[in-house]
């Protein structure tokens, strides 16, 4: 497997314990946390037990894009220095620099790296995410935002409305009843010619916003489906 690999590369290194050993690689280390924009292999065969570098005194690894220490303080991500996935809003990169002092000492500092443009990860009605009061003052506006509007009906060409105020949205979805309850598929089409064109149609409308249609919805698509049969008798 994997682990074994990994465990036969190093030992053809025969690295000298009485010496400080530094090790660079490029691995995924059993108990370390991905964010979004990582891949493992299936079943997770890339994964390496961080046993498999005791030999060494310190060991820098990439990645995986968080800063993290794998379990212990000698075996380290510095992580990426840019965010690349909302999965790393919440992250503070940064770099490691790394001291050897005598065999079995090490000293560490992290150098904090802000961009030029962050990332947030935003949420509101249309109403509320466009109002001044809301993102004035802020860093919303120039910086890389992902939005999630709350509406329970969809606002059109909602993305080219709020790219007017959040110049760099990356990405927009929506969080309401219909998108919690999913999008159920209609099974089957046995009883289609016993339901009426308004009873089908209020079928498709509950299955795709997870709700009914209101009084005034359902009178005037009553009155539009008269319409139209009557066009074509």
């Amino acid at each position: 497997d994997y682990d074994s690999a990994v465990r036969t590369a190093i030992g053809l290194m025969k690295p000298d314990k009485s010496v400080r050993n530094i090790l660079i690689t490029h691995q995924f280390v059993t108990g370390s946390s991905r964010s979004g924009s990582e891949d493992t292999n299936v079943g997770g065969l890339d994964n390496v037990d961080v046993s498999a570098f005791d030999d060494f005194d310190y060991v820098a690894l990439g990645h995986l894009h968080r800063p993290q220490d794998c379990s212990v303080e000698r075996v380290r991500y510095c992580g990426s220095p840019l965010k690349y996935s909302f999965s790393e809003v919440d992250d503070i990169k940064s770099v490691t620099v790394v001291t050897l002092e005598e065999k079995g000492k090490i000293e560490r500092r992290f150098i904090r790296l802000v961009p030029l443009h962050d990332w947030h990860d935003i949420r509101g009605t249309y109403e509320e995410l466009t109002s001044r009061d809301y993102y004035i003052g802020t860093a919303y506006q120039e910086d890389f935002t992902r939005i999630t509007l709350t509406d329970e009906t969809d606002i059109p060409d909602a993305v080219g409305k709020l790219r007017t105020i959040y110049h760099n949205l990356m990405e927009l979805r929506y969080d309401n009843k219909r998108t919690r309850a999913g999008y159920s598929v209609i099974e089957g089409t046995a009883d289609v010619e016993r339901k009426s064109p308004l009873e089908l149609f209020e079928e498709l409308y509950r299955k795709q916003n997870a709700d009914g249609l209101d009084k005034v919805q359902s009178e005037y698509l009553s009155q539009k489906i008269a319409k139209i049969w009557e066009g074509i008798e």
